[in-house]
């Protein structure tokens, strides 16, 4: 039998502790971006949660690592996570609902929420698992219009062109 649990139908007034996957790779704020890259790439997953002594510091996203690092010539492996993290994520607590989560997705623009109790992390909720459930389809599909506007960065840079 293996690690992997079915994916279940969940209603938006469900709890995101039912939902989020509580076994999550992390790295520390130490690590260098290319070992946090390889680990991406290792666990095929776009970000990883930055914890120091248990506690949610930040996250890295593959994206950090392509704009802060590589597009500038540098190295992965001579700068640390620390230097191209986003310090102090959004997140959301276990005991919120997956309405709320949905809402908290769009309103921000990300695909992937921290589940902290006080500062420890204790899992991590995808839009994915949003989306599961066919009477949840509407918040995902909010939470994904949401997130797919671009970002005022993102408008900037394109007006520049």
């Amino acid at each position: 039998m293996t690690g992997n649990k079915a994916k279940q139908s969940y209603k938006g007034s469900d709890k995101v502790r039912d939902v989020m996957t509580t076994d999550v790779d992390t790295v520390n704020p130490s690590t260098k971006a290319g070992e946090a890259a390889r680990q991406m790439r290792d666990a095929n997953v776009g970000s990883l949660p930055v914890v120091d002594r248990q506690e949610l510091v930040g996250i890295v996203t593959d994206r950090d690592i392509t704009i802060r690092v590589a597009a500038d010539g540098i190295s992965a492996d001579d700068v640390m996570v620390k230097e191209v993290m986003t310090a102090d994520p959004v997140t959301v607590r276990p005991d919120q609902t997956i309405d709320e989560a949905s809402a908290v997705m769009s309103q921000h623009q990300v695909r992937r929420l921290p589940v902290v109790e006080g500062h420890k992390l204790v899992g991590i909720l995808a839009l994915g698992d949003v989306a599961v459930d066919p009477s949840s389809q509407d918040e995902a599909g909010e939470a994904l219009t949401g997130i797919s506007q671009p970002s005022e960065m993102d408008r900037s840079i394109q007006n520049e062109a």
